[in-house]
């Protein structure tokens, strides 16, 4: 990424399928490389995670046994510290994390979830669903939430980010009130009625975020991951 640049360039990086730590991991690694210098390049990290649930900062409505419980489900779980509550990740579910300096883009948080918001919305749209934003952060199909948004953001610089409900198993949405909210989950495989994966709404999400995000986007290799074994059909492949 170029600041001096009036359209900033981002790195595409394809983590694959990746456990929530492992992910973690290398989402400090940008975020720390642009905390120190943020003049160097920032990134895109698109990911898909084994089944996870990951709770934000409000945390006082789940008790230590009620996370307990969710691991039963055979699911990992995760205390994070960024914003909302509890929300699961898994395969067939797009997860993007930005990593941009909101400084240098002379923007503010609540720009910027409202431009992810949107991204969502024309990916949807792209796909002849119609989605709609609310008071309630995320994007909605009806009442119907197809994909959460959960943001950190420190000296100007974001991480965490969005996760799309692909083709995703909705199934485990239904041991919590996804985001604290006793409304329903979808999916655009469900919209669509036909299975619509991870790998092809990768195109249709770059594109939006591209023109939301006045950028331009290209690919660059991960660092070194720590491989989930038995990636699932479908999911996003990264670089060897």
């Amino acid at each position: 990424m170029s600041v001096l640049m009036s359209r900033p360039v981002l790195e595409v990086v394809r983590l694959g399928l990746v456990s929530y730590s492992e992910a973690m991991r290398v989402q400090r690694f940008y975020v720390d490389r642009v905390k120190s210098r943020p003049s160097s390049a920032w990134t895109l990290l698109l990911c898909e995670h084994s089944p996870v649930y990951t709770i934000g900062i409000r945390t006082s409505q789940y008790p230590d046994r009620d996370l307990d419980l969710l691991r039963t489900k055979g699911a990992e779980v995760h205390k994070t510290n960024r914003g909302g509550l509890i929300t699961f990740h898994g395969p067939g579910q797009l997860v993007c994390y930005p990593i941009l300096h909101l400084g240098l883009l002379k923007k503010g948080i609540r720009w910027y979830v409202g431009q992810l918001e949107r991204t969502v919305v024309d990916v949807c749209g792209q796909f002849g669903l119609r989605a709609n934003t609310s008071p309630l952060t995320g994007v909605w199909i009806r009442d119907h939430k197809v994909c959460a948004i959960g943001i950190h953001c420190s000296r100007y610089v974001t991480s965490h980010g969005l996760a799309l409900n692909c083709d995703v198993d909705l199934s485990w949405f239904s041991h919590i009130a996804p985001c604290g909210l006793d409304k329903g989950v979808t999916s655009l495989s469900r919209e669509m009625q036909r299975r619509i994966c991870v790998e092809e709404s990768v195109h249709p999400l770059l594109h939006s975020f591209s023109r939301n995000f006045n950028c331009d986007l290209h690919d660059a290799a991960p660092p070194h991951l720590h491989r989930d074994p038995g990636p699932c059909p479908g999911h996003i492949s990264g670089h060897s």
